[in-house]
């Protein structure tokens, strides 16, 4: 899904200016030290919070397991080394949309751009009060998204697009969509290899994830996003290091104490659309990516191999998290460490 919709925000944001470098600081050097210490508490308190590679058993079936970090990264260089021998030897690579589905929502978007874009209903600055929407058409002018195409976009689109910053979407758009970092690697190593890649969920699962959304949930939805765009390269420095650290349930904490203290919205309504996120984002998928884990794995076991697979790491941990699920099925899970 990550990468899906960061070739759509390349797509729609393509005049944007590329930049050689993203800087922005590590938001958790700026914690008091006891928000750090309760989100870490927090965090450890969730089963598999740390660490981004697992591997899971049953019976002859095997899996290896791969949380991804989206973007790009230097850093992402040493990984592959070590998970391409794996990848070679798989009998399939699992991922959230590999090149095939990416190709099929791209052309359904053209042939429907309404799946995006709200031709008809009321605009976004008739919905949101003029404060709010001078911040947001401002965010998104710096997105390489005009104001007067911006009023028209469905506001899961503007949400997911205000996450990402005006630096990231430049450096996509010098190297291309297929660039956007950790996935789209090990999808080319596999590539190289000869290695099947399979999809864990339909190309369209983006559009039934907001679909039955509330209009008031869709302005939250956006109103949350925007307290934090003028942030971006902040986020984005702060996730990449914590997911290189291993502290993957830490940044969704970390994400529910930054909006309790800059969002303006009271601490019940942060965390009601922090559940709302999490289920619908995270916890459903989790549930429909069982069934082809393990049909892959036992496939690949009648070959003597085991599957990987690989997706946003923030799939991994919690109680409906992809590898308690598997626990609950009779796997065994081990964390696999450098």
């Amino acid at each position: 899904m990550g990468r899906l919709i960061l070739g759509l925000a390349l797509w729609l944001a393509g005049s944007i200016a590329a930049q050689a470098e993203c800087v922005g600081r590590d938001l958790f050097d700026d914690l008091p030290p006891d928000t750090r210490a309760q989100i870490e508490a927090e965090a450890a308190r969730v089963p598999y919070g740390y660490g981004t590679t697992w591997e899971a058993t049953k019976g002859e079936a095997r899996l290896l397991l791969v949380g991804t970090y989206h973007f790009t990264d230097s850093r992402h260089a040493g990984t592959i080394a070590r998970l391409a021998p794996r990848i070679a030897a798989a009998g399939a690579l699992l991922v959230e949309a590999g090149p095939e589905e990416e190709a099929q929502l791209k052309q359904r978007l053209a042939d429907d751009p309404t799946l995006m874009v709200d031709p008809s209903g009321p605009t976004l600055p008739e919905r949101l009060d003029n404060e709010e929407w001078a911040a947001l058409s401002g965010a998104m002018a710096e997105r390489g998204i005009p104001a007067v195409f911006a009023s028209r976009l469905r506001p899961w689109y503007v949400a997911v697009t205000l996450g990402v910053s005006p630096c990231i979407l430049g450096q996509l758009q010098a190297g291309g969509a297929d660039g956007a970092g950790m996935d789209h690697l090990l999808i080319a190593e596999a590539e190289g290899a000869g290695v099947r890649i399979a999809a864990l969920e339909p190309y369209d699962t983006v559009f039934a994830l907001f679909e039955d959304m509330t209009p008031g949930e869709e302005l939250d939805m956006i109103r949350s996003a925007l307290t934090a765009a003028e942030r971006a390269d902040d986020f984005t420095t702060t996730t990449a290091e914590a997911f290189f650290d291993g502290r993957v349930w830490e940044l969704w904490e970390f994400s529910r104490h930054d909006a309790y203290a800059n969002s303006g919205l009271a601490r019940a309504e942060v965390d009601r659309q922090a559940e709302l996120a999490q289920e619908r984002l995270m916890d459903q998928r989790n549930r429909s990516w069982i069934a082809p884990l393990t049909e892959a794995a036992e496939a690949a076991a009648l070959g003597g191999k085991e599957a990987v697979a690989a997706f946003g790491a923030l799939h991994l941990p919690g109680e409906n998290g992809v590898l308690r699920l598997l626990e609950r099925n009779g796997w065994t899970i081990e964390r696999v460490t450098p």
